[in-house]
C-alpha cells in the first residue's frame, strides 16, 4: 500500500523545511511550552494537511512562494493545536504511540500549549496581509472549537440524522483542508470558480477522511488505531456504521441511550452494528467523497504535484485495505 510519504514525495524537501520553520517559529516561547510543542512535531504524523497546501501551491504555480510556505505552516499549527486540545477532551495518554501533552507534563500544561499554538496561528496568520485568507483560516479555529462542543452535545443522542454527523465531521476534520486549499488558491490570484473547486476539493476528502476513519474505529485493533477500538461508541460518540446500523436494528438504540450501563450493552451493540450494513454502507459514503474530491481538480494542469493529490483520495479509502 502506497504511504503518506510517498505519496508526498514531491514536497517531500519543503515538508522538512517545513518542519524546521515550525520549530523556530515556536522557539520563542515559554520554556515549557517550547518543550510541548517539540514533543509534538518530533511525534511523527502524515503531515499531509500542510502536504495538500504545498503540493496545490506547486501545481498551481509550478513554485513555491514565502506566503505559500507559510499558510502550510499554519495549517499545520492549527491541526496541532486541534489535536492537543482533542486528547485533553478526550483523556487520551498516548497518540501515534507517543505520550501525549498533557499525560507528559499536566492538563494545564496542554491546554496552554493549544492556546500557545492557536495564538500563533493567527499572529502569522494576520502577518500574511491578506484579509480573504485570514477570514478562511479564522473559520477555521471556530469550525474546530464548535465540532469539539458539538461532539460533547450529541453524547448519546440516538435523534441525530447522518445530516448532523456529517456537519460535525465538516467542522473537526474537513473544514480545515477546504479552508486551507482555498487559501492556497487565493494566495495564487486565482478566479472565484476555482476557488470553489478547491474549496470542494478539501471539503470531499476531509469527509472521506473521516468517514474512513470512523469505519476502521470498528474494524481496526488498537495497534492500528493507536488507541483503543470503538472507543467511539463507547464514549457516546456515534457515526456512520451506528447511525446506519440503527436504521436496521432499532434495539441498538436502546443500549446507546442507557450508556452501556449493564455488563453486556456494549458487546451486543457492536455485534449488531457489525451483523447490519453499517460499515458497507459507509465505505460507499467514503467512496462517493473521494470520488467527487478527484474530480474537482481537472482544471489544474498536467504535474507530478497533481498527480499525488489525484492519488490522495484512493490514499485515503485504500486504509480500508
Amino acid at each position: 500500500m502506497t504511504t503518506v510519504a510517498e505519496l508526498l514525495q514531491p514536497v517531500e524537501s519543503d515538508l522538512e523545511d517545513l518542519l524546521s520553520d515550525l520549530r523556530e517559529l515556536i522557539g520563542a516561547g515559554h520554556p515549557i511550552l517550547q518543550a510541548a510543542a517539540e514533543h509534538l512535531f518530533s511525534a511523527g504524523g502524515k503531515r499531509l494537511r500542510p502536504g495538500i497546501v504545498l503540493l496545490l501551491a506547486r501545481a498551481i504555480d509550478g513554485g513555491l512562494g514565502p506566503k505559500q510556505r507559510r499558510l502550510a505552516e499554519i495549517t499545520e499549527m492549527i491541526h496541532t493545536a486541534s489535536l492537543v486540545h482533542d486528547d485533553v477532551v478526550d483523556e487520551a495518554d498516548t497518540r501515534r504511540g507517543v505520550a501525549t501533552v498533557h499525560s507528559r507534563f499536566s492538563h494545564r500544561v496542554a491546554v496552554l500549549a493549544g492556546d500557545f499554538l492557536f495564538a500563533q496561528s493567527s499572529w502569522h496568520l494576520a502577518n500574511l496581509e491578506n484579509l480573504e485568507v485570514v477570514k478562511l483560516l479564522s473559520r477555521v479555529i471556530m469550525d474546530l472549537a464548535e465540532g469539539e462542543i458539538r461532539q460533547g452535545l450529541y453524547r448519546y443522542d440516538t435523534g441525530q440524522s447522518l445530516e448532523t454527523y456529517l456537519e460535525k465531521s465538516y467542522r473537526k476534520t474537513a473544514s480545515l483542508m477546504a479552508n486551507s486549499a482555498k487559501a492556497a488558491g487565493v494566495l495564487s490570484d486565482l478566479s472565484d470558480d476555482k476557488l470553489a473547486l478547491l474549496y470542494e476539493f478539501g471539503r470531499l476528502l476531509g469527509l472521506a477522511f473521516q468517514v474512513v476513519d470512523d469505519i476502521l474505529d470498528f474494524t481496526s485493533d488498537d495497534v492500528q488505531l493507536g488507541k483503543p477500538s470503538a472507543s467511539d461508541l463507547a464514549s457516546g460518540t456515534l457515526t456512520a456504521p451506528v447511525i446506519y446500523a440503527m436504521e436496521e436494528f432499532p434495539a441498538l438504540a436502546g443500549f446507546i441511550e442507557r450508556e452501556f450501563n449493564q455488563p453486556d450493552d456494549l458487546k451486543q451493540a457492536l455485534a449488531l452494528v457489525d451483523q447490519s450494513q453499517g460499515i458497507a454502507r459507509s465505505r460507499l459514503l467514503a467512496e462517493r467523497f473521494a470520488q467527487e474530491a478527484a474530480s474537482c481538480l481537472d482544471f489544474l494542469a498536467p504535474s507530478q504535484s497533481k498527480a499525488a493529490l489525484l492519488a490522495l483520495p484512493d490514499f485515503v479509502l485504500s486504509r480500508l485495505y
